[in-house]
């Protein structure tokens, strides 16, 4: 099975915008001239009726061209002048007459077999699944789980499907399912995979061979041929016609009535038709068994069936409950009604692959990556989760402070503007070469100067900034973009539990106390809180302030 490995999954580059992703073109307008939709004008000779200047659109004179009126613009009614009638075929006696072909109905198309009751599942290859998760470990940037899963999707060789039946309430399997050991193709009965084995695997199992044998006696001047498929089927009165044309109807036309199929056999009087016939009845065709203990051969097809399944059929045809199958194959599946249900399923993932993206997540999650949701909505996948840093009760070092301060004060902040802002590299020394005396030789060209190497404070900023990442209180999005992990909201307290307290704290307040209004009640000198609660407690610019009830003090009686 191909993984996903194999076909270069580059998440950075998949992940850029697409304009860094097109080719360009030297110039994609040079076919094109200026002057395309510009009717050129007619030239007048001068002759008798003819038009001058350029002609209009839609024709010119009344009944005329598509414009069918004198401004030419106009459009042309159904059944109007200079067109055909509104009803009939255009005669000048069927006028009022419906067209023939409008009567001539197209038979409806046949009706599809309703899908098997079997659970498709898209699974990612784990190979592939490892990359990805080794990629977001070393760059720590944050990726949304669902766009991963349509990238999965995109290509057969980065998935593979798992096939699974489904039971009733009763526990019985709602549809069985069926696996060939020889290419481990699924099928949903045992006679498909049957028929399927002896259509693709015959050889493996039986040899045919032509044994010449006695021409039919007798004087035959036609023959009966299939008008459908060609086959010729012999003469009418021969012994065996009604065996070959039940047979042959079976194995190509059992969809078709037996009478329909029957009146499509016609009598051909040709000689090297009827010649034909004859030599192909003077041989029989035998088949010789394989792979058994003792030769055995059997003399037609019937018997090769009822062999097979005798003999074969347990150890090749296997009856499962799920079955994972490649990418690849499941795009081509021999079974027409597995075909569509996986293709209908990927198609209903192709649009919201959560399916998909939850198999995703249980795969990252084995290899140590963190969720969360960005605004509530979107699901990334990165190295850690969100941690809030606070600067002010957080020991950290100067360039930390810096880092995290100047992606707070900076819209759409990047990797780049931070480097260019706290350590900005320094420009090279600007050489003026001085002109060469008469006599000295003429100094050289100086050569480009290589890449600069990253400076000391360059270093101390990438390492601090890797160490924020991976940390979780610095966020780099797959677009490079950085943002700081914002503060947590304060849960609100329940409204039962305030509830609870409110009726607690009535029942300890004394008497004076409880009959003075809200206000008087905060205002007393047992009810005050701590500076330190307020200061908690105060307002944030990301939430507003939690309501505090002082609960604990209001069980004390006043002093």
């Amino acid at each position: 099975m191909s993984t996903v490995s194999d076909i270069n999954l580059d998440l950075e580059n998949l992940f850029q915008p697409a304009w860094t992703q097109a080719k360009t073109e030297s110039n994609r307008f040079a076919k094109f001239t200026g002057n395309e939709g510009v009717k050129p004008e007619r030239s007048f000779s001068g002759k008798p009726g003819e038009r001058r200047g350029p002609r209009r659109d839609g024709g010119g004179g009344f009944g005329g061209g598509a414009g069918g009126g004198r401004g030419g613009d106009r459009p042309q009614r159904a059944g109007g002048f200079g067109g055909a009638p509104k009803f009939g075929g255009g005669d000048k006696g069927n006028f009022g007459r419906r067209d023939d072909r409008r009567d001539e109905r197209r038979e409806p198309a046949p009706a599809l077999a309703p899908l098997p009751e079997i659970g498709v599942t898209f699974l990612a290859d784990e190979k592939g699944v490892e990359q990805l998760a080794r990629q977001i470990k070393v760059t720590g940037r944050a990726y949304p789980l669902f766009q991963i899963a349509e990238l999965v999707l995109q290509k057969p060789e980065r998935y593979s499907v798992q096939l699974a039946t489904k039971k009733k309430a009763d526990g019985t399997i709602a549809q069985p399912l069926f696996i060939c050991q020889l290419d481990e193709s699924p099928w949903l009965s045992e006679d498909e995979a049957v028929a399927h084995i002896l259509k693709s695997h015959f050889a493996t199992f039986y040899q045919v061979d032509r044994v010449a044998t006695e021409a039919p006696k007798g004087v035959y001047t036609f023959v009966a041929q299939c008008g459908l498929s060609g086959e010729i089927l012999g003469p009418p009165n021969y012994h065996a016609y009604q065996n070959q044309l039940r047979k042959l109807h079976t194995e190509k036309f059992a969809r078709m009535p037996f009478d329909m199929f029957k009146a499509r056999v016609k009598i051909v009087k040709d000689e090297a038709v009827v010649k034909k016939w004859i030599e192909d009845q003077s041989f029989k065709t035998e088949y010789t068994c394989l792979n058994v203990p003792e030769p055995l051969t059997l003399a037609s097809m019937e018997e090769v069936e009822k062999h097979f399944r005798a003999t074969h059929k347990d150890s090749i045809i296997k009856s499962v409950e799920t079955l994972v199958i490649a990418g690849v194959p499941s795009r081509s599946l021999r079974n027409s009604g597995l075909q569509r249900l996986v293709r209908g399923e990927w198609e209903h993932q192709k649009h919201f692959p959560l399916q998909l993206a939850t198999k995703l997540s249980h795969q990252f999650a084995s290899h140590g990556l963190q969720f969360f949701k960005v605004n509530k909505t979107v699901t990334h996948v990165s190295v850690a989760r969100p941690q809030y840093l606070d600067l002010e009760t957080t020991p950290v070092s100067e360039n930390i402070k810096r880092i995290v301060e100047f992606i707070n004060t900076t819209a759409k902040c990047s990797r780049k503007k931070l480097l260019e802002a706290l350590a900005p590299t320094p420009k090279p020394a600007t050489i003026i070469p001085v002109a060469a005396s008469e006599g000295t030789p003429k100094a050289e060209a100086p050569s480009i100067p290589a890449a600069a190497e990253p400076t000391v404070e360059q270093t101390a900023i990438v390492s601090d900034l890797h160490w924020l990442v991976h940390q979780g209180h610095v966020l780099e999005f797959a677009d490079g973009r950085l943002e700081t992990a914002k503060k947590p909201v304060p849960k609100p307290v329940k409204q039962e539990k305030k509830k609870a307290d409110k009726v607690e704290s009535a029942e300890t307040v004394p008497a004076e106390t409880a009959s003075a209004t809200p206000t008087e009640v905060q205002s007393t000198e047992a009810f005050q809180p701590t500076a330190e609660v307020v200061t908690e407690a105060a307002p944030t610019a990301e939430a507003p302030a939690p309501v505090i009830e002082p609960v604990a003090e209001a069980e004390k009686p006043a002093a």
